[in-house]
């Protein structure tokens, strides 16, 4: 298989991922999430998407880039990988406590462990192709400030 199929194996599985999550996102933004008191850094609503799709690509092609070192490195690949997949879970989990659950404490408790998960895949990432793990690096800053909005509007609204 090679490096473009498995990028394009990569892309369905993010952006999949993506998808499932803004189902339970979408119809909270416009009612529960609405009403809630924001910081004064809440981005608007619409940058979100765009924000987050450029993200799923760039983890696709991160994992994918790995994925093409399976043959050299197999056993740090497999590790690497399994991080990835429970890294991207985690993300959508992230969606499903905090606007499906609607409860953001237990949102903000998960998306430390989702940043701590994404920073140890960077690590193995990084050790197996340099790209991929700088492609790694917007989603570390995205998750960190999504974490710090996270625990804004939990404080805001307890």
């Amino acid at each position: 298989m090679n490096k473009f199929v498995k990028i394009a194996i990569a892309l369905v599985i993010c952006l999949t991922v993506g998808y499932s999550a803004s189902l339970v996102t979408r119809p909270s933004i416009e009612t529960w999430y609405v009403a809630l008191e924001k910081p004064i850094f809440n981005p608007p609503n619409w940058i979100f998407m765009p924000v987050w799709t450029v993200l799923y690509i760039f983890m696709a092609i991160a994992a994918a880039l790995v994925w093409d070192k399976i043959k050299v490195q197999t056993e740090k690949v497999k590790t690497a990988l399994l991080f990835f997949l429970i890294q991207l879970t985690l993300n959508a989990i992230w969606s499903y406590l905090f606007f499906g659950l609607k409860n953001p404490m237990l949102a903000l408790i998960e998306i430390v462990l989702l940043w701590l998960m994404i920073y140890e895949t960077y690590l193995k990432f990084i050790k197996i192709n340099k790209i991929s793990g700088y492609l790694l690096i917007p989603y570390l800053f995205w998750v960190g400030f999504a974490t710090v909005l996270n625990a804004s509007i939990w404080w805001l609204n307890k």
